[in-house]
C-alpha cells in the first residue's frame, strides 16, 4: 500500500439527529456543510484540501465528545461509512437535504458501511479526528495517509478472488479491499451457494468460480441504492462475456435482446464473438433491470 501514502483521509462526525441527512447524502453520492460551519478556523480550506481519490470517513452516533483529547480512543461508533472523493470541493445551492442547503459540497462514492465499530479498530488518531469534528459542527478533519481505513480493512478476511470490481483502475489499494469485500457480499446474494450458475449473456452453465457478479450500471457512477440492489447485478462468465459487456462491445436492448454495441477496429475474432451473442434473449431479464441496461446502452455501448 506504499503507493497510497500521499492520499488523505477526511474525518467527519455525523450526530444522532442527522441520521436522515446521512442517508440522503449517501444515496445522492454527496456530502455537504453549512457555510457557517466552514467559515471559521480554516475549516473551508480543510475541505478544499480533499482531492479526487482521497477517502472520507463518516462516523455516526458516538459518545459525548466533550472529553479530553484521546477520550474517544476506546469509544464505539454506531456506524462508520468509508467513501472515496469523486468530486472535490464545489458550491451548489440546489436543495438536496430538507432542512438546509449545505452548499459547500464534495462528491463521494461509498466503499464500505459498518455497524458498531470499536475505536480500537480505527485507531487513536482516527478517533481523535472524529472527536474534533464532533466538536466543530461536523467539519472535515483531514489527515495525511490512510492509516485509519487501512486498520479497518485489515480486520476483514480476504474476499473471494472472483468478486467483480469495475474495470476502471481508480481505486487505491485500501479502497479496493473494501469494495471487493462488498462485492463478495453481493455475489453471495446473487449466486448463493450454487456450484454451477448460468451466464446471463451466453446462457452457458458453468462452475460459479467462472461467473462474475457484474454491475450493469457501473458502481462508480451508481447511487448507493443502485450499488446494492440485485437488479443492477448480472451473472457474466469469464469466458469473454463479462469483458464484452464491460467494454461495450455488446449491449442489451429494451426487450432484453443482445445487440452489437459500439463499433471500432474489431478484429475478425472479436467480431465473431460479438456475432455469436447478438440476437440472444438475455437470461434472467426483468423490468427492474431495464433502467440499468438502458444506462449501459447510452453511456458505454453507444
Amino acid at each position: 500500500m506504499s503507493g497510497d501514502i500521499m492520499l488523505q483521509t477526511g474525518y467527519v462526525y455525523v450526530p444522532r439527529d442527522s441520521a436522515t441527512n446521512l442517508e440522503i447524502g449517501l444515496n445522492n453520492s454527496l456530502w455537504g456543510w453549512r457555510d457557517s460551519a466552514l467559515d471559521r478556523a480554516g475549516a473551508r480550506n480543510d475541505v478544499k484540501r480533499l482531492q479526487k481519490g482521497d477517502l472520507l470517513v463518516l462516523g455516526h452516533r458516538g459518545p459525548n465528545s466533550r472529553v479530553k483529547p484521546g477520550g474517544w480512543a476506546s469509544a464505539s461508533l454506531q456506524r462508520v461509512i468509508v467513501a472515496q472523493v469523486t468530486r472535490p470541493y464545489f458550491m451548489d445551492r440546489s436543495r438536496v437535504w430538507p432542512d438546509d442547503e449545505y452548499p459547500a459540497r464534495i462528491g463521494i462514492s461509498v466503499l464500505d458501511d459498518e455497524d458498531d465499530v470499536d475505536g480500537t479498530v480505527l485507531g487513536p488518531n482516527a478517533m481523535e479526528s472524529l472527536r474534533l469534528s464532533a466538536n466543530k459542527q461536523g467539519v472535515a478533519v483531514p489527515v495525511l495517509g490512510l492509516e485509519g481505513v487501512a486498520r479497518l480493512a485489515s480486520q476483514f478476511p480476504a474476499p473471494e478472488t472472483d468478486a467483480t470490481v469495475d474495470h476502471e483502475g481508480e481505486l487505491n489499494a485500501v479502497a479496493n479491499v473494501l469494495v471487493r469485500r462488498e462485492q463478495s457480499k453481493l455475489r453471495r446474494q446473487l449466486l448463493g451457494r450454487a456450484e454451477n450458475f448460468t451466464c446471463a449473456l451466453c446462457g452457458r452453465t458453468l462452475p460459479t468460480r467462472m461467473i462474475r457478479a457484474a454491475h450493469i450500471k457501473r458502481r462508480s457512477v451508481a447511487t448507493r441504492e443502485e450499488q446494492l440492489t440485485l437488479a443492477n447485478l448480472m451473472p457474466a462468465c469469464t469466458l469473454g462475456c463479462d469483458e464484452l459487456f464491460e467494454h461495450g462491445f455488446i449491449r442489451v436492448n429494451a426487450e432484453g435482446i443482445i445487440e452489437s454495441g459500439r463499433h471500432g477496429s474489431l478484429t475478425d475474432d472479436l467480431g465473431a464473438a460479438v456475432a455469436d451473442l447478438a440476437g440472444r434473449q438475455i437470461h434472467g431479464y426483468t423490468s427492474a433491470k431495464a433502467p440499468f441496461y438502458a444506462w449501459h446502452r447510452e453511456n458505454i455501448a453507444s
